[in-house]
């Protein structure tokens, strides 16, 4: 066999193999896993995991800050979710079927306290995910063929933790909403000595002293 015909049936096998394990399954070549907050309640993300619908594990698919908007004159309520939330801070989540399960550990910093939750994505989530809408749009006056491709995870103070599913220019759709449980460990599952990742931004510092934590409106 020549180095040619070698190489194309490595190829070949190669694609056969990725239609096998479902990466080429969807219709984009990834979906991508964010997280937000309300307004001034910071958190750190210690993990995010992500498993799929043939049970691979993605570990730390994100970490770091959830995306948090604090603004100055303190005038912001950050009580109650948007409409239409934003992708939030988060990643592409690369060589995933369809996704099952989210596991998220989150440091609430505006507490602060430290939350684990469990988040199950249910069947129709994943059929809206594979379906492909017409939608116009604003940005740049056009219609496309867009697709909802984004988890995006709303966390805030009591252990909440609100799911929606968005998509270029198309509404957002209520996934679920959960009740997480603390980690008893603390930070870091007990190896940061009972320290935060990080303080408060002065203005959410302020926020808080000022106005108070409003649990229950999430």
């Amino acid at each position: 066999m020549t180095k040619f015909r070698a190489a194309v049936w490595l190829g070949l096998l190669l694609w056969l193999a990725g239609c096998a394990n479902g990466a080429h399954r969807l219709p984009y070549d990834s979906w991508r896993l964010g997280f937000g907050t309300p307004n001034y309640m910071e958190v750190w993300i210690e993990t995010a995991d992500a498993v799929d619908v043939q049970d691979r594990v993605f570990r730390r698919a994100m970490s770091g800050i959830a995306s948090t908007q604090s603004p100055k004159n303190l005038k912001s309520d950050p009580r109650g979710w948007p409409e239409r939330p934003g992708a939030g801070a988060g990643k592409q989540v690369l060589g995933a079927d369809l996704p099952r399960l989210i596991y998220v550990r989150w440091q609430s910093l505006a507490e602060p306290q430290t939350y684990g939750a469990y988040l199950v994505i249910p069947e129709a989530t994943r059929q809206a995910m594979l379906k492909g809408e017409k939608a116009f749009c604003q940005a740049d006056a056009k219609w496309i063929t867009g697709y909802r491709d984004v988890l995006t995870v709303g966390l805030a103070p009591g252990g909440i933790a609100r799911v929606w599913l968005m998509g270029a220019c198309l509404s957002a759709i209520d996934v679920a909403r959960v009740q997480g449980t603390v980690v008893r460990e603390g930070p870091d599952g007990g190896q940061s000595g009972g320290q935060y990742a990080l303080p408060l931004e002065p203005e959410s510092k302020a926020y808080i002293e000022k106005f108070g934590i409003p649990y229950g409106s999430w």
